[in-house]
């Protein structure tokens, strides 16, 4: 797994949120790196104007489309990632931005067990795997660099999630395939049908982890829409109290405080070029 698998970012209404996720994955992304805007029709005159002056001048490997006429978030997705047919990629949410190193970290650790369906970096609002503390929304992080030199500094062990979290994640595209793929049938929001989908490759004998190595900000939590959770619930009917099981117990509290300490022991130089380039291991982007 040398290269980086192609980046898809489902496209949002959120202006401000898209301009600073592009500026973080031209920064944190090694160059050439495939990236796919897909737009369910959401984006409204600015926030076009920013993607065509982004991929006016972007190092990465960008292309963009958008639809006429939205068909939901879900659903949207479920065809991105059929186009992408059993291809390994990397979800972005387009209100996320990944730190430095955050695609290749990634990629390191998907590739140092084969069964890892899906792996999630930590975030401030990444429920299960939210630093500093589970569970929060907390403001994203002021110094970007130091926090993903911190987080690469970690060894990896790659703790067992509950399920994937949504601001961004790696998909095993063997994993995903028998699986049967992203149920849009059932589900309108992209948060639930990726709890779904990894609850299914779960039942397959996959895993869904924490790339403690890696680190993409988010303003908020995703959310579930319409009956989502309702509908979790009837297809899932332990996963409401997994997921509040976890969230009490916090298994990941020791690995959590040790983000901490090397956050705190971290220096304050920016080193961009520490993180460019391949997929490397925590060791030798530390």
């Amino acid at each position: 797994m040398s290269a980086v698998p192609v980046v898809l970012v489902p496209v949002g209404v959120d202006d401000d949120a898209l301009d600073a996720c592009l500026a973080a994955l031209e920064q944190g992304t090694p160059p050439q790196t495939r990236v796919w805007l897909a737009d369910d029709g959401q984006a409204g005159p600015r926030g076009r104007a920013i993607i065509d002056r982004w991929l006016a001048r972007t190092a990465l490997q960008a292309g963009y489309t958008r639809r006429s006429r939205p068909i939901g978030e879900a659903a949207h997705l479920a065809d991105m990632l059929r186009a992408c047919g059993d291809a390994d990629v990397l979800v972005l949410a387009s209100d996320a931005v990944p730190l430095p190193g955050w695609a290749s970290q990634l990629i390191a650790c998907a590739a140092r067990d084969p069964a890892i369906a899906t792996a999630t970096p930590w975030c401030n609002a990444g429920e299960t795997a939210s630093w500093p503390r589970i569970g929060e929304v907390l403001p994203v992080p002021d110094e970007p660099v130091r926090l993903a030199r911190a987080a690469a500094s970690l060894p990896p062990h790659h703790p067992e999630l509950p399920g994937a979290v949504n601001h961004a994640v790696f998909l095993r595209g063997s994993a995903r395939a028998k699986a049967g793929g992203l149920d849009a049938d059932t589900y309108a929001s992209w948060y639930a049908a990726l709890i779904d989908l990894s609850l299914r490759m779960a039942g397959l004998g996959w895993r869904n982890v924490l790339c403690e190595t890696a680190f993409v900000a988010r303003s908020g939590e995703g959310v579930p829409l319409g009956d989502d959770v309702e509908t979790l619930g009837v297809r899932w009917p332990t996963w409401h109290a997994r997921l509040a099981q976890f969230l009490m117990d916090d298994p990941l509290h020791a690995l959590r405080q040790r983000l901490s300490d090397a956050y705190a022991a971290a220096g304050l130089h920016d080193q961009p070029d520490l993180f460019a380039g391949d997929a490397s291991s925590p060791e030798e982007a530390s």
